[in-house]
């Protein structure tokens, strides 16, 4: 039997093909998972809309900014009256102003430190408190992370103190809601081509590093992702929650 067959989920941060969102939604509807689709703005709503549509005409796609709390409402209202309940969310979303990640971290602005831990951080905590109700059955909460939340990397800056923020906020979710059986988890992924990611100041430069330092002397790979992402929303993760996966071909454990 498929790992997620009967489950129903909801995926928070597609922008095109190659997010890691993308892959890991696939590689869930490839276990039997039943998807619901959110996106960002006018900009990327075509994008969603015709990737999402693969999974059938009656894919459900939603607008949604996770800084107002009237759509995350209205998101699980309507995931609530077409699924019934909900076992995953995925969230995938990450924001800072470009300017905040080139030059130097000191001089971040104050807004731009708001905007970051705002769409990059809070909105994990408030999907979660609106998922909780729907997840009658327990559920499985998978966020995404970079090494940039424990150690310095360079013009990742306001972004890697966010995505501390988000880990730790992972933790304390985890508490809260374990005993509804409700797990959340972090994939530290290694760096990955995406639209987000060529935002950030020498990222080309980054993942030569990676490929050469690593153990396995590679970077990693959107499928393989996809199956770390499944791997958590499956009963063979039942027992894990409140972690930082690091799925980066072991560039996490090196010292030089």
């Amino acid at each position: 039997m498929s790992l997620l067959a009967g489950k129903t989920g909801i995926v928070f941060g597609v922008a095109n093909k190659r997010s890691i969102a993308w892959a890991i939604a696939q590689a869930w509807a490839k276990e039997g998972a039943k998807l619901a689709f959110t996106y960002q703005g006018e900009r990327l709503k075509d994008n969603v809309e015709e990737l999402a549509g693969t999974f059938g005409a009656d894919t459900l796609i939603l607008p949604c900014d996770v800084t107002k709390d009237e759509d995350i409402a209205r998101v699980f209202s309507e995931v609530g009256a077409k699924f019934g309940k909900l076992n995953l969310l995925l969230h995938s979303v990450a924001f800072a102003p470009k300017d905040a990640l080139e030059g130097q971290f000191v001089n971040t602005s104050r807004e731009a430190y708001r905007i970051a831990h705002d769409i990059s951080a809070y909105s994990l905590v408030a999907l979660a408190r609106g998922a909780a109700p729907l997840m009658t059955e327990g559920g499985s909460i998978v966020a995404m992370s970079y090494y940039g939340a424990e150690k310095v990397v360079p013009h990742y800056n306001v972004m890697g103190v966010a995505k501390a923020s988000l880990e730790a906020s992972t933790r304390y979710l985890a508490y809260d809601l374990g005993p509804s059986k409700i797990r959340v988890n972090c994939i530290s992924a290694g760096p990955v081509n995406t639209l987000a990611a060529r935002g950030i100041s020498g990222f080309g430069e980054m993942i030569k590093i990676y490929e050469q330092r690593s153990p396995l002397k590679r970077n990693v790979t959107n499928d393989e992702l996809g199956a770390t992402g499944t791997f958590l929303a499956s009963d063979g993760a039942a027992a894990i929650t409140g972690q930082v996966l690091y799925v980066d071909c072991g560039y996490q454990i090196m010292g030089m």
